[in-house]
């Protein structure tokens, strides 16, 4: 009611699905736990996406040509979380042929106020954001930047059919999680793909680059919905990735609920982690599905970038020019590794050990242990 209240709109979609918003509003009111401040920022977020929705369909009724377009090519970030994926989208991103998600089209995909060609006013909606963040905890930034202006993460876009794992990142939600698991993304993923064509209307581009740990889950889904994609896939070992993410989604949940337990965060993760794994190495070894990948390993990418994204380039059929060459250059000089200071975390904190990752990840750290041969990467 209050979001058709704030847009004047009634139709979120033919396709719209009541069941994910009721798992989760369940998890959130009986197992999340939030404080005051964290149960609002949560309310007005759920408003916010259904806005979206409402917004979007609109937008599809009046310009039916928004969705008679053909989606760009997609070049897809992948890897765990805190193996290099932001690093390497915003490289990849600041091609001037490249079509990126931005914060602040994140937030809002679909115009307020006609700001349809300008995004006025959903810039400064994420500016606000942005700032409130900073204010909230300005040590979330060392962890995890994020800039209004700068690509993000397009599992934001699966948020508007509330099918993701942005609420299990962010609150302790298990009965939506689980529900989660077992339950069909098509919906999502096609809804996705009507709101990144919105995206390309309102500012063309030649290609989409896109980036979430979220898709090592769903391969088969971003292959079926997306069409033309391609994979880079960052590697990094998983004793140095999975702590620096079981710290991030700690210090995201604090900043809605004081009943965060380190321990739990840790067993729901590992396992989690575990488990999109083995669904990402079984699409990528069915079939010719391996073909589609380009592997990264984060140690590359931080000592010489530029190799990594040549790699990349001649992957799809593509040259890097000198010009595209200086733009990277000055990328990666413009976003320094500790920008916004030094992430500190421990294993120790979260009562897990190094032999309980081990256990979970066993058969990705056997193909980790091919990439690091001379020549075990792909080409």
């Amino acid at each position: 009611k209050s979001a058709r209240k704030q847009t004047s709109l009634h139709d979120l979609g033919t396709y719209f699905w009541d069941e994910p918003l009721d798992h989760l509003l369940y998890s959130i009111n009986n197992e999340a736990q939030l404080h005051p401040i964290g149960r609002f920022i949560t309310q007005k977020r759920l408003e916010n996406l259904l806005c979206v929705r409402l917004r979007a369909e609109e937008y599809f009724k009046k310009h039916p040509e928004i969705l008679e377009q053909e989606l760009y090519s997609v070049t897809a970030v992948l890897g765990l979380q805190r193996t290099g994926t932001t690093k390497l989208q915003r490289l990849l991103a600041s091609d001037p042929d490249t079509r990126a998600l931005l914060s602040w089209e994140a937030l809002n995909p679909a115009p307020i106020k006609g700001d349809e060609f300008t995004g006025a006013e959903r810039i400064k909606f994420a500016k606000m954001s942005e700032n409130a963040l900073k204010y909230m905890s300005p040590g979330f930034f060392a962890i995890h930047p994020v800039e209004h202006l700068a690509p993000e993460e397009d599992v934001l876009l699966l948020d508007v059919s509330f099918l993701s794992t942005t609420a299990e990142a962010t609150m302790n939600v298990p009965g939506y999680a689980a529900w989660l698991e077992k339950t069909d993304q098509s919906p999502a993923y096609a809804y996705t793909v009507n709101l990144m064509k919105l995206l390309q209307w309102q500012r063309p581009a030649k290609k989409w680059v896109i980036k979430t740990p979220h898709h090592l889950e769903f391969l088969d889904l971003t292959v079926q919905h997306f069409g033309d994609v391609k994979f880079a896939w960052t590697h990094r070992d998983v004793q140095e990735a999975i702590p620096s993410f079981l710290s991030m989604v700690a210090y995201s949940r604090s900043l809605f609920s004081d009943a965060v337990i380190a321990n739990d965060v840790a067993k729901h993760w590992v396992r989690k982690i575990s488990f999109m794994l083995d669904k990402a190495m079984t699409f990528r070894n069915t079939g010719n599905n391996n073909e589609l990948f380009v592997d990264v390993r984060f140690q590359d990418l931080i000592a010489n970038s530029s190799e990594q994204l040549d790699r990349i380039y001649r992957h799809q059929g593509l040259e890097i020019s000198t010009d595209l060459k200086r733009i990277f250059n000055e990328t990666e000089t413009a976003n320094p590794a500790q920008k916004y200071g030094k992430h500190n975390y421990q294993l120790a904190d979260f009562g897990i050990r190094k032999e309980d990752i081990n256990q979970q990840t066993g058969s990705y750290q056997e193909f980790y242990k091919i990439l690091q041969k001379p020549h075990g990467e792909q080409q």
